[in-house]
C-alpha cells in the first residue's frame, strides 16, 4: 500500500502501464517554500491502488515520470493544476495525455469550482470522510489512518471519471474539451513569468509610471522568491510594493518612513536593491511607461452591454447544462465588446455563445423570461 523503494515502484508502474487510465493525487505543503514540496502521491490503476512515499530515502520517481509521458495512459487527475506544476517542478515534464474531472464536470453542468467530495457523492454515492484534510503531510512515520484516506482521493476517483466520461461522450462533447486540457498541459502554465506578475495585484493606481515602477518592483520579488524558494510574500508584502510604487524612494533611509515598513528595514540586505530597482524603473524610456497603462475603460453604453452579454451567457448555460467559465470570462467579455474578437467566437463556443454575441451587439437579440420552461430564453429581432 504504501511504496518506499525505487524496485517496489518501478514493479507497480510497469503494471499500470497495461491499463488505459490510472488516476493521480498529491499532498503537498507550501506554506513556507515558493514551490510546493510533494509529501506523498497517491496512484491507482483500474485494480490496485498505492501511495508512494517521495520522502523516502533512496527513492527515485523516475519509473513514474516515465510512466506519466506514456501516452496510452490517460492520466486522470481532479483540479490538477497545482499536482502538474509539483510534477513539472520536478522533472521539467508534464504528465500526458490528462483528464481533469473538475473541468469534465463543468461540461456535465456543474460549477467551475465543483468539490471532489461532490462529484464522489453524485457519480458514485459515497460520501467521504474529510477529517484529515488538514494534516501534516511531511511528519514520518503516516499513520494508517492517514494512508487510508489519503487513497480514498484515487480510487473513487477511477469510478468518477469513468462515469463522467460515459455521460461526456454520450452527450456528444467530448470535443468540447480538447482546448482545456490542451492548457493543462501546455508548459507556459507552470511557468511564472516575472515581468507579468505585477499583473495578478489590484491597485489603487491607473498612473503609467507608478505601474512600470510597480512592475518592476513586483518582477525583482517574483525573482527573489523562486530562487530562494519562499513565499512571495515572505519577501516583501504587496502593500510594501504598492507604497515603493508611489513614493519613490532615492535612497535606504527613506524607507524606515514608509508605513508599510517596519522600523529599521533601511538596514535590511534586500533595501539597497530596492532602491535600485525604483530608481532604475524611473530612469526608463517613458514609452516604457505607457505600455503598462490600463487598457480603455468601459463606457456607460459597455458597460450595460457587458452585463447584457452575461446574461446571455448565462441563459446559454442554462440550456446546454455547462458552466459559464468554460466558454467565456468577463475580462473576455469586456475585451469583445471593444474589440469585437474573442476565442469565442470559434467552435463549438461559437455555435452556443459568440453567435448570440455577435447578433447581441447588433442590436437584434433579446432576452426573455419563460415561466414554463424557467429560465431566460433567446429570441433574435
Amino acid at each position: 500500500m504504501m511504496i518506499t523503494t525505487t524496485k517496489e515502484l518501478k514493479a507497480v508502474c510497469s503494471r499500470f502501464a497495461k491499463h488505459p487510465f490510472m488516476t493521480v493525487d498529491t499532498e503537498f505543503i507550501r506554506e513556507k517554500t515558493y514551490y510546493p514540496q510533494v509529501c506523498l502521491i497517491q496512484i491507482a490503476s483500474p485494480e490496485e491502488a498505492f501511495c508512494v512515499d517521495p520522502l523516502a530515502e533512496g527513492l527515485s520517481l523516475e519509473p513514474l515520470f516515465q510512466l506519466f509521458v506514456n501516452k496510452d495512459v490517460i492520466k486522470v487527475f481532479h483540479a490538477c493544476r497545482q499536482d502538474i506544476e509539483i510534477f513539472y517542478h520536478l522533472n521539467s515534464q508534464i504528465p500526458v495525455p490528462v483528464f481533469d474531472t473538475q473541468v469534465g464536470a463543468m461540461v456535465c453542468g456543474y460549477g467551475d469550482n465543483v468539490s471532489y467530495s461532490q462529484l464522489v457523492h453524485d457519480f458514485v454515492g459515497v460520501s467521504l470522510d474529510k477529517t484529515m484534510r488538514i494534516t501534516d503531510w511531511a511528519h514520518r512515520p503516516l499513520t494508517p489512518e492517514q494512508i487510508e484516506y489519503a487513497l480514498h482521493d484515487v480510487i473513487e476517483l477511477r469510478d468518477v471519471y469513468t462515469k463522467m466520461m460515459a455521460r461526456i461522450c454520450e452527450s456528444n462533447r467530448l470535443d468540447w474539451l480538447s482546448e482545456e486540457m490542451l492548457n493543462l498541459i501546455t508548459p507556459e502554465t507552470y511557468q511564472v513569468d516575472p515581468v507579468k506578475a505585477w499583473q495578478k495585484i489590484k491597485v489603487p493606481f491607473k498612473n503609467p509610471l507608478m505601474l512600470h515602477v510597480f512592475a518592476r518592483l513586483c518582477a525583482w520579488r517574483e525573482r527573489s522568491a523562486q530562487a530562494k524558494n519562499r513565499p512571495r510574500k515572505h519577501i516583501l508584502k504587496d502593500e510594501a510594493l504598492i507604497e515603493l510604487a508611489i513614493a519613490h524612494p532615492k535612497d535606504v533611509s527613506a524607507l524606515d518612513h514608509l508605513r508599510a515598513f517596519s522600523e529599521g528595514f533601511s538596514k535590511s540586505d534586500v533595501a539597497a536593491e530596492l532602491i535600485q530597482v525604483v530608481q532604475q524603473a524611473l530612469a526608463d524610456d517613458p514609452a516604457e511607461f505607457e505600455r503598462l497603462a490600463v487598457s480603455k475603460p468601459l463606457t456607460t453604453a459597455e458597460k450595460n452591454m457587458c452585463e447584457f452579454l452575461r446574461l446571455v451567457l448565462s441563459a446559454v448555460c442554462d440550456e446546454h447544462c455547462v458552466a459559464p467559465k468554460l466558454i467565456a470570462s468577463t475580462d473576455e467579455i469586456n475585451a469583445f465588446i471593444q474589440t469585437q474578437q474573442a476565442s469565442f467566437l470559434t467552435g463549438w463556443r461559437h455555435q452556443i455563445f459568440g453567435k448570440y454575441a455577435l447578433l447581441a451587439i447588433k442590436g437584434q437579440l433579446k432576452l426573455a423570461y419563460s415561466p414554463e420552461l424557467g429560465r431566460l430564453t433567446l429570441q433574435t429581432k
